[in-house]
């Protein structure tokens, strides 16, 4: 199996996390110190993706489940719980409709959107993934030093900037202009790629950022398709990347949705 890195921490049942695209596992920190007394929590590096190296097996959602199962089976992990954003959302889901997961909590996951929302998504990440590319990294740090300069630079991803540290927002731009499995994931979704479910056998949770501006929240009744006994939340005050802006919230959710 391709290396995977991960944090490893907690007590209980296991839950494993996984982030979005051009992210990394430490966008899960805000809520892992509030996971850990209570779950057995593994945050990973996707292939290609923070220090994973990139995949042997090529990138898309049946290689990624194919790495899961792997890892699962290396880690002693029985069907563990699974929780995801954006891109790891999709993967949450797809890892319960293969039956290798015993829960999914999947935040704003990616996959539930018509070919307009899916086209508008991608081309503002890869915006992003511009921008960070080419500024030069002391100038993200100055930028970044101030809550002004925090919500010009990643306003679109979180709902309170002003949250993220300045050390987070220069790393984690460095995490989306290095990402070498950023431009084939991405790729994947050319066409009309969408998750369609449905997401059966064990229990789903799709939780909805309030001010996502990256993904449309969809109409309960889509969401009733994908996962037709699902529960359905809205993150108040959130953006698409919530973890760091309501981590109390967040963390409720997700143990809720890993019972």
């Amino acid at each position: 199996m391709d290396d995977v890195v991960y944090d490893r921490a907690g007590r209980g049942e296991p839950l494993v996390l996984i982030h979005g695209i051009g992210h990394r596992r430490q966008a899960w920190a805000p809520v892992f110190p509030l996971l850990t007394p209570h779950r057995d929590v593994i945050a990973v590096d996707l292939p290609g993706f923070g220090e994973s190296p990139e995949p042997s097996g090529g990138y898309g959602v049946e290689p990624a489940l194919v790495m899961f199962k792997e890892l699962f089976t290396e880690l002693g992990l029985d069907r563990p719980h699974v929780a995801g954003n954006s891109l790891g959302g999709l993967l949450s889901l797809a890892l319960g409709q293969a039956g290798l997961v015993r829960s999914v909590t999947a935040l704003s996951p990616a996959g539930l959107w018509n070919r307009t929302q899916k086209m508008y998504a991608i081309a503002t990440l890869k915006a992003h993934r511009a921008l960070a590319q080419c500024t030069p990294p002391h100038v993200v740090r100055r930028i970044a030093a101030t809550p002004a300069g925090r919500r010009a630079l990643v306003g679109m991803i979180v709902g309170k900037p002003g949250l993220l540290t300045p050390d987070a927002v220069v790393e984690d731009a460095h995490a989306l202009a290095t990402a070498p499995g950023f431009e084939p994931t991405a790729a994947q979704s050319r066409g009309d790629f969408r998750f369609t479910g449905p997401v059966t056998g064990v229990p789903v949770t799709i939780a909805w950022a309030e001010h996502d501006r990256i993904l449309a929240r969809p109409r309960v009744a889509d969401l009733r398709k994908v996962a037709p006994k699902g529960t359905f939340r809205l993150l108040p005050g959130c953006g698409h990347v919530p973890m760091n802006d309501d981590p109390e919230l967040v963390a409720r959710v997700l143990l809720d949705g890993s019972r």
